[in-house]
């Protein structure tokens, strides 16, 4: 089903709303709060959605700076526009937060002016803590998902792809207890956690030679005793994994523990291995619903190309929501491929005006994107046969 009426009222609106949309992105950007501390970014972006009809519902998920807001009846179908406002500590945001948050705020309010008696649901959800802690981890596990039928996001990059290519990711600590004594006055009285420690975080970070595109471990020791003349009772050390898939995670988790294993037992020390903070699943991407997006991308000026095979461009807790419901996490260039993210030469590309015009057209092919999903039952069983297919074949 099309509507080029309907595409032409999100475009009259996301238009109108320019300057405001604009206006919240960079006083988000010269305002940037940390993970879980975004308090003045939840409540700009909600009382923005509750001026526009929105119906809004703070703390969700017992999340202080999560919230949600909804408008329409209620019932199915329900589609889910996401926004992402937390800032990297000293470089603010240099991974172009302040666009997700303006874009999803902007796609929401249009699609309600736009189809202003829904025969369904727009949610318009505030998702803190990506960068560090997993806020949609916590939404997922909470139900705050649960019954949606899209869920839409994009993220500003150095490229504009369809779909990223995101790794399944979690942190992993090894903590090895030894016992402490003198080195010289009492050596064969101590067992050298230190020792452990490091005989497991040689042979941990040697497999990274053998392992395939996507998956890595990166690792830093982060106690290893406190003075030269004594054996260190205590060594601890903290890793970085990331995998292609989940169940490539879970096997690397499990690579950890059984080196960890081995170095405790050839000291005499005892080892702990535990998963540190939230576990990001690999990102599954709805391919009806990125097609779609691109297809009203094109129309609103920029042209998406499909990802790079085996290019992979990190983690995001996108992935946990990709798992239940039909997602996109498209790329909308902000900068040339040479500006990494997480850098200040990105954080200054998130207020340029490039990246103003990347803002009103992802919001805009979200809106479109989104009424879709909305309006059109046949495009919504094809996202839903192509999520569940994928779900069989355990992608």
């Amino acid at each position: 089903m099309t509507d080029p009426d309907r595409y032409a009222r999100i475009h009259t609106a996301i238009t109108g709303m320019a300057d405001r949309l604009w206006e919240i992105s960079t006083a988000l950007h010269a305002r940037p709060e940390l993970a879980f501390a975004e308090h003045h970014a939840a409540r700009v972006l909600s009382d923005e959605l509750a001026s526009a009809g929105f119906a809004i519902t703070t703390g969700v998920a017992g999340l202080p700076t999560a919230f949600t807001g909804t408008f329409g009846r209620g019932c199915a179908p329900r589609v889910a526009l996401l926004m992402e406002y937390d800032a990297l500590p000293d470089l603010g945001h240099a991974c172009g937060h302040n666009l997700i948050a303006a874009a999803g705020l902007g796609a929401a309010i249009a699609l309600a002016r736009a189809v202003p008696t829904p025969d369904g649901t727009v949610l318009a959800i505030g998702t803190p803590a990506e960068e560090r802690g997993g806020g949609k981890v916590t939404e997922v596990e909470h139900g705050v998902f649960d019954g949606v039928d899209a869920a839409l996001m994009f993220h500003p990059a150095g490229r504009t792809w369809s779909a990223p290519m995101l790794t399944a990711f979690t942190e992993v600590t090894v903590a090895m207890h030894g016992r402490a004594a003198h080195p010289t006055g009492d050596p064969a009285g101590g067992i050298n956690a230190l020792d452990a420690l490091v005989r497991a975080f040689t042979a941990i970070m040697a497999q990274n030679k053998h392992l395939p595109a996507g998956s890595n471990i990166h690792g830093i020791i982060t106690h290893g005793g406190t003075a030269t003349n004594i054996i260190p009772d205590h060594a601890e050390a903290r890793f970085a994994v990331r995998s292609s898939t989940s169940p490539g995670l879970t096997s690397l988790r499990e690579t950890i523990a059984e080196y960890a294993n081995r170095a405790a037992r050839a000291v005499g020390a005892t080892v702990e291995v535990r998963t540190a903070g939230p576990t990001y699943d690999h990102f599954r991407n709805n391919e009806p619903l990125a097609d779609r997006f691109a297809a009203h991308l094109d129309r609103a000026g920029i042209a998406a190309d499909p990802p790079q095979p085996d290019v992979f461009l990190g983690s995001s807790d996108i992935g946990n929501v990709s798992t239940v419901v039909p997602t996109i996490h498209p790329l909308v260039a902000i900068a040339d491929t040479a500006v990494s993210d997480h850098t200040a030469e990105f954080a200054a590309a998130a207020k340029s005006p490039r990246a103003r015009n990347a803002l009103l057209a992802a919001a805009e092919a979200l809106a479109c994107t989104a009424s879709d999903v909305l309006v059109d039952a046949r495009f919504r069983d094809n996202v839903q046969h192509q999520f569940l297919a994928a779900q069989r074949a355990g992608r």
